[in-house]
């Protein structure tokens, strides 16, 4: 029986996950759980705690054999199982196998450049992705992965040949700036930079992305750096990402946070520049 993974959503068209029109797919669960997080709900699968359930204004949601079940025709939308879980989970996951979402993801095909596969973090899956990506790669389209590089990618080289590139998270340079903003320092930081520097020297590195978090929070200075010295020469063929923080959906310390100002933004760009980057974004 095909390895089924628990599949948060499916995105038809998207813009923002890659290089043109791509479908996305987020899947369930992560390993780290980031103080800035915008879709704190992917973090933890569904414990079957019932706490959902009562507060469903739709009566999509039901509890039995210590199981909640999801009646996704019944379901508005409203998300309040979401807000009430204390466990930053969602009871509206679907477990599929990687050829029932190719299936789906294949009806959108004549009209998407490719797929992204996001989470949630998706190497929690390389199984099922490798499976995934290989069939979309049969159909002509484009295959990105999301991550936040806490798992090594040179240990599954047939995932690996199933995607053109990886998009990687660089959450922190420091491992103690990355334990105060994921629950995970040394082992994290550790094995992105070895993830960093590997996807680089295979022509796999599609994007580096760093999220610039509240003051007294982040090392977007030292994580910068760190990044160029590692990609050394290669700076300068690397799309480099610096994602403003923002609070929507955040729970928890950040909730109520400021995102960065204009300047300091501004600041980050033009050091990256220094550092020896050409293609920069800024979102």
């Amino acid at each position: 029986m095909s390895e089924l993974a628990p599949v948060n959503k499916i995105i038809p068209f998207s813009l923002v996950d890659g290089p043109g029109s791509r479908t996305s797919v987020f899947l369930q669960g992560c390993n780290i759980a980031c103080e800035y997080c915008h879709n704190p709900e992917t973090q933890t699968l569904c414990i079957g705690c019932g706490t959902c359930v009562a507060g469903c204004p739709a009566g999509a949601l039901a509890l039995a054999d210590g199981r909640v079940s999801w009646d996704e025709g019944a379901c508005v939308g409203c998300d309040e199982c979401i807000r009430v879980c204390p466990h930053r989970a969602s009871p509206k996951i679907r477990l599929m196998s990687a050829d029932e979402v190719f299936e789906q993801v294949a009806g959108y095909a004549p009209f998407i450049r490719g797929v992204t596969v996001s989470g949630g973090e998706c190497m929690l899956w390389p199984t099922w992705l490798e499976r995934f990506l290989s069939r979309c790669r049969g159909a002509g389209l484009g295959t990105l992965i999301d991550s936040n590089g806490t798992v090594p990618f040179w240990e599954h080289p047939e995932l690996m040949e199933a995607a053109n590139g990886v998009m990687l998270d660089v959450k922190a340079w420091d491992a103690d700036v990355a334990e105060r903003l994921t629950g995970q320092g040394r082992a994290l930081t550790e094995t992105v930079h070895a993830n960093l520097a590997w996807l680089a020297r295979a022509g796999k590195l599609e994007e580096v992305r760093v999220v610039v978090v509240p003051d007294g929070w982040g090392d977007a200075e030292e994580t910068l750096a760190g990044i160029a010295r590692t990609l050394g020469g290669l700076a300068d063929d690397t799309r480099l990402k610096l994602i403003r923080f923002r609070n929507f959906g955040v729970v928890g310390k950040l909730a109520g946070a400021p995102s960065p100002t204009d300047e300091r933004m501004q600041g980050l760009e033009t050091l990256a520049c220094e550092l020896g980057f050409r293609t920069i974004v800024l979102t």
